[in-house]
């Protein structure tokens, strides 16, 4: 693996580096999960559009700057270390936005991924339901036919869809054929969240935030010209989806080593303390090894992906790597800090403790075996796609 960078690369680190160094907000925003900051990262999101930086690896006709996959790792690396603020529409960005390139229509990609590039459109995910989680072929969701085949009519429940109170759309499946069963007969839907019959109700995070919503859908009418892909073949399509969102795309290399830098700094600010513990300087060490090998990982990704390869059940490994080693950096974090750990980032004295922003990103990192498909699952997928053991 060849990791030279050529100077067009080398030109846009530099351009990306530049425009952040001036661009960066001088204050922090509020937390996304509140609709005042909500509406700050939406802007900020706009900003990164009108300077062709929101979404470098789509074409640009569809509100892109047409990098290469290894163009993206860069600004990815830029963007992170320099402290920038959270992608607020990686739903729609990250995992929609793919899915769109894969299986939309024409009409579809010129509709809709320009205003999400620009996030004029922001996107909620609709996998979830109350009796499918992990199991998402348990989807009991309907979307029935009309007699003259123009629209849909959805009943159902959708759960856990992070930041839906605050979305324009939802994208997400059901289904369509009330006979089947599993993962047959879904269709994949983009369902406008102001339509008539849609109920959003907030469901408050572990920090009291209201950083996801259940969407109750009574009657909704939402237009066939809205289907991705054929009827009935929901589940090959969001099966896609879900290989955006555990691979690759929703979690780059970039964002964890980010955390590991700032453990390190962590680490050396309360060296006097942390050292009375022999195991959190290895801790601190592990972490950044392994941030770097998931870094190299993505490089020699990327690089099969441009000779034609596709990311298959590897995504699963993927997924289990980078949602456990964020939790076990921002436990290391946790131990470092001692009892001041327990300081809210607005605690008059978390700024003063090192402890600002290391106990919303331990709480969030909990959740980050559960979404994107339980450990527990993609460990069954690993076993049976990747070593052919059986079920």
């Amino acid at each position: 693996m060849d990791l030279a960078y050529t100077p067009k690369q080398r030109a846009f680190r530099a351009e990306v580096r530049a425009w952040l160094a001036n661009n960066l907000p001088r204050e922090p925003f509020a937390s996304c999960d509140t609709r005042e900051g909500f509406e700050q990262h939406r802007d900020w999101e706009r900003r990164l559009f009108d300077a062709r930086l929101s979404m470098v690896m789509w074409p640009e006709a569809l509100g892109g700057r047409g990098c290469d996959l290894i163009e993206w790792l860069i600004f990815e690396e830029e963007y992170y270390g320099a402290g920038a603020p959270m992608r607020v529409n990686q739903n729609g960005q990250l995992l929609l936005g793919p899915t769109l390139m894969e299986f939309g229509t024409e009409a579809q990609r010129n509709r809709f991924l320009p205003r999400m590039a620009a996030s004029e459109d922001m996107w909620a995910q609709g996998w979830s339901e109350p009796n499918a989680g992990s199991d998402m072929a348990a989807i009991t969701s309907k979307a029935i036919l009309s007699q003259d085949g123009s629209h849909y009519v959805l009943n159902g429940q959708k759960t856990w869809s992070t930041r839906a109170i605050f979305a324009d759309w939802l994208f997400g499946l059901f289904r369509s054929d009330p006979a089947s069963s599993r993962h047959h007969g879904l269709s994949y839907l983009l369902v406008p969240l102001d339509a008539p019959g849609v109920t959003i109700r907030p469901i408050q995070a572990l920090n009291g935030k209201p950083a996801f919503a259940e969407i109750f859908l009574d009657d909704v009418k939402v237009p066939v010209d809205n289907r991705i892909g054929d009827e009935g073949e929901g589940w090959h399509v969001a099966m896609a989806t879900a290989g955006f969102e555990r691979g690759l795309l929703l979690r780059s290399p970039a964002r964890y080593q980010y955390t590991a830098r700032r453990l390190v700094e962590l680490y050396k600010a309360n060296r006097a303390t942390a050292d009375r513990d022999p195991s959190l300087r290895d801790a601190v060490l592990s972490a950044w090894t392994h941030t770097e090998a998931y870094a190299l990982a993505a490089y020699h990704t990327v690089g099969r992906l441009a000779k034609g390869a596709r990311i298959g059940a590897e995504a699963s490994t993927n997924k289990i790597f980078w949602s456990e080693l964020d939790l076990r950096m921002h436990e290391t974090a946790m131990r470092i800090l001692g009892p001041r750990a327990e300081l809210m980032t607005d605690a008059p004295h978390a700024a003063d403790a090192d402890a600002a922003g290391w106990l919303d990103g331990f709480l969030f990192a909990q959740a980050g075996s559960i979404y994107a498909g339980t450990n527990e699952i993609q460990r069954n997928i690993i076993a049976e796609r990747m070593l052919g053991l059986p079920k």
